[in-house]
């Protein structure tokens, strides 16, 4: 027979084990709960031939019993290092950055070129997985010209896909190219009024002529041209870059079109799509000048799911009619959409109606919100990758405009649709938070999208199997025409490379 006093306190016993469940729970995925031996290790930054800017790689977080950590553990967990033996110091800085569910990216960026590197992956001082990882060398940093002279090769170390959908629709409106042709109606047709880059790659040199008055945007374009030409041998090839944000080529495709590469293609043109200079300039500089990149917004997706705000949350310029509208519905709905302008251009008569202007708010913290409203801009909005790759589910404007990537995203799989018009905005909003778990799954699917199509690794693959698929169809030798100059490499006197690459081989 239970005392009675011992009864009474019973109740109260379960009280506080109830209230400290949860802490329990989440002692119980901290680092004294990992296996260093179960835990996983992984990424094309565990590969000396993946060169990049920024390498990188993943830990998943495992415990003893074999199953994945789905909390972070503590940004702390994990340790790494990484050196080279043959040398008394190793250039490189390393981040670890948490994911918070269970898994940590980490990327390093060399400023040399090292005979081996060691990756040393800890846990309280125990090697985690197979580490050290030796990457056997020599291990090429990103400003060194050793290019694999091997196509094949390149890309098996890589590991590209075979094709990309939007390249095999693009370039299936070309039966032929003819670089000579194009050389004289291509300026002619366009030189005039737009801003233009004419680009020639020829035995692995980047040439380049301008027209137009605004060319400066040539940089992002310059800068991917020559970090590719470092790593692998490019096809010759000459092509004209539109700098501008509209695509250009609006003939029908049974009309005389002209090829012309665009950042942004749309519904109503045939210009061929690359990535965005926005994402190409963050790839290239991650870990640079950037802040904002693939890899940084992916440990800054603010608080959990349960714990963000439950309203649509949007912040930019007035560069479309609709982002007009959406500021004024957020005045009408406060308690569903946050949305207002943090700069006029477009339409400054208005802004006595649609301001006053708020503060602009860190990219990091739009991740507080759980919806994320993604409008057209000038043309398709160039955030849309960063707001994927976060831990909140993106309500995406149906657009006739489109980045390399988007005909592989899936409404209601990847994201939430809206109309073009906005008219049905409160309502998927609404649905969304009465079908919080639907959404959930749809935020994650969106993020897992990001994570493996939208890293700097696949940005590569991508140009390079453009401009490949591209050079197929010439049908005359591309030149250095008159007037190109050549692109000139970045040189690094303070940590030269010498390449060790000789022979071509045409398989791995």
């Amino acid at each position: 027979m239970i005392p009675r006093r011992t009864a009474v306190m019973c109740p109260r016993l379960f009280l506080w084990l109830l209230l400290l469940l949860p802490w329990a729970q989440a002692q119980a995925q901290t680092s004294s709960g990992i296996s260093a031996a179960k835990s996983l290790v992984w990424g094309p930054g565990l590969e000396a031939n993946v060169v990049l800017p920024a390498r990188f790689f993943f830990i998943q977080a495992v415990d003893s019993s074999g199953e994945n950590l789905t909390a972070s553990p503590g940004e702390n967990t994990f340790q790494v290092k990484i050196v080279s033996p043959v040398e008394e110091f190793t250039r490189t800085w390393i981040q670890i950055l948490d994911r918070h569910d269970g898994s940590f990216l980490v990327r390093y960026r060399m400023y040399a070129t090292y005979t081996d590197l060691h990756i040393h992956v800890l846990l309280k001082s125990k090697h985690v997985a197979k580490s050290p990882f030796i990457l056997k060398g020599p291990v090429y940093h990103e400003g060194c010209n050793c290019p694999q002279p091997s196509s094949s090769a390149w890309e098996a170390h890589m590991h590209c896909p075979q094709s990309f959908p939007q390249i095999d629709r693009d370039l299936s409106l070309f039966t032929a190219v003819d670089p000579d042709r194009n050389a004289q109606e291509i300026p002619q047709r366009f030189g005039q009024r737009q801003s233009l880059c004419h680009y020639t790659v020829k035995d692995n040199k980047v040439y380049v002529k301008t027209f137009g008055e605004h060319v400066g945007f040539r940089i992002f374009m310059d800068a991917i041209l020559l970090s590719l030409s470092r790593k692998v041998q490019l096809p010759d090839i000459e092509f004209f870059v539109n700098l501008g944000d509209w695509p250009l080529e609006k003939r029908k495709p049974t009309d005389k079109i002209h090829p012309i590469f665009s950042w942004c293609g749309s519904n109503n043109t045939r210009d061929i799509v690359m990535p965005t200079y926005d994402l190409t300039e963050s790839v290239l500089e991650t870990m640079g000048r950037v802040s904002l990149d693939m890899m940084s917004v992916q440990a800054n997706s603010g608080p959990s799911w349960p714990e963000k705000n439950a309203t649509a949350f949007w912040r930019g310029r007035d560069s479309r009619q609709e982002r007009l509208e959406l500021v004024k519905l957020s005045r009408a709905n406060p308690d569903m959409i946050d949305a207002a302008f943090t700069n006029f251009f477009f339409f400054k008569h208005d802004e006595s109606l649609y301001g006053p202007l708020v503060k602009h708010v860190s990219f990091f913290d739009f991740f507080k919100y759980k919806y994320q409203i993604n409008i057209d801009g000038t043309v398709a909005a160039y955030r849309l990758p960063y707001l994927l790759a976060g831990d909140s589910v993106v309500l995406k404007q149906d657009s006739g405009y489109y980045e390399h990537f988007y005909n592989e995203l899936r409404p209601w799989e990847h994201y939430i649709p809206i109309r073009a018009d906005l008219e049905d905005l409160l309502e998927k909003i609404q649905w969304a938070r009465d079908h919080d778990e639907e959404a959930r799954t749809i935020a994650l699917a969106g993020q897992q999208f990001a994570r493996n199509h939208l890293m700097g690794d696949s940005i590569f693959c991508y140009y390079f199997k453009l401009f490949q698929e591209y050079a197929k169809l010439q049908i005359t030798e591309p030149k250095v025409r008159e007037g190109m100059e050549l692109v000139e490499q970045p040189t690094d006197d303070l940590f030269p490379c010498s390449c060790h690459r000789t022979t071509v081989k045409d398989e791995l």
